[in-house]
């Protein structure tokens, strides 16, 4: 990535931040900001929710998938 493309990502991040209304997302992006990178995000995981990204790989692993096209068919028309 050339130096004028990563003005222009920082530009374009810190003004989609300025219009950001979701407390949620600002929390995840603070979070993100004061992260340590010595730790690994899978501690902080819960055994369920590691439990569930593990299924979701081996799902993928074995072919068990749809395209987003038709997850948001389906999605859409219920």
């Amino acid at each position: 990535m050339s130096v004028a493309e990563i003005k222009k990502t920082k530009s374009n991040l810190i003004e989609w931040i300025e219009q950001l209304s979701d407390t949620n997302m600002l929390f995840l992006l603070e979070r993100l900001r004061t992260s340590e990178t010595e730790n690994d995000w899978w501690n902080d995981l819960s055994e369920s929710q590691r439990q569930h990204i593990n299924e979701g790989l081996a799902d993928a692993e074995n072919g068990r998938t749809v395209s987003a096209e038709i997850f948001w068919s389906k999605l859409k028309n219920g």
